[in-house]
């Protein structure tokens, strides 16, 4: 049984046909499938198969596949990368069900244009970066907000091969939410030095991104 509903089904094959590129799902996960890693799986394998060849899926083992783990720097799984004509550096650490459905979705349609869609003053701020940044946006699949945030920080990421954008799902990970202190979401945590919480505008976001300069 499909986890994607027919009516959603229908209309993702429709978008797909629009795809400018071929996109890959790379997914890691583990013989003895975490709670969540068999739900992403089959979530990963509904969706490429409705898309014609245009999305493609790769599934590794975080134990035994190390020279991909090392490859993507993945640290924990369930993990998707979403990668096009190449890896942009968008991640998902976590089921992207619920609303985060939407992000994946998204981060697919960015990854196949290979155009992150950001303002022209954003691009011009990013180029002032000379070291790699990670964003890590904290998320529940229950949160109308978060996808924003997500969507955000992957479009930083397209546009910027110093950026790599996370999401991450709390409840799976309660070990990074217990050490960031994540009380709500979206939570943001840039290098481990700058946070902030809601989903902001696109300026306020990159203002507070360019705080690691600091």
């Amino acid at each position: 049984m499909s986890l994607i509903k027919k009516e959603q089904q229908k209309q993702l094959k429709e978008i797909f046909k629009k795809l400018s590129n071929n996109v890959k799902l790379i997914f890691f996960t583990q013989e003895m499938e975490c709670p969540f890693c068999k739900d992403t799986r089959e979530l990963l394998q509904d969706l490429s198969s409705l898309s014609d060849g245009k999305i493609s899926l790769e599934i590794y083992d975080f134990v035994n596949d190390k020279d991909k783990v090392d490859k993507y720097k993945i640290d924990k799984i369930p993990a998707v990368v979403v990668e096009g004509q190449k890896d942009y550096g968008i991640r998902f650490y976590g089921i992207p069900a619920g609303y985060e459905f939407t992000s994946l979705i998204n981060s697919i349609l960015i990854v196949s244009r290979g155009q992150s869609g950001l303002s022209d003053e954003t691009k011009e701020s990013l180029k002032k970066l000379k070291d790699p940044v990670k964003i890590q946006v904290f998320i529940t699949l229950t949160c109308p907000y978060c996808p924003k945030a997500v969507e955000m920080a992957h479009r930083l990421a397209v546009e910027s091969d110093l950026i790599t954008g996370e999401m991450i799902e709390s409840s799976e990970f309660p070990i990074l939410i217990q050490k960031y202190n994540v009380m709500s979401v979206p939570r943001v945590i840039i290098n481990d030095k700058v946070d902030f919480e809601g989903a902001l505008p696109e300026k306020d976001f990159v203002e507070n991104l360019m705080k690691v300069l600091d």
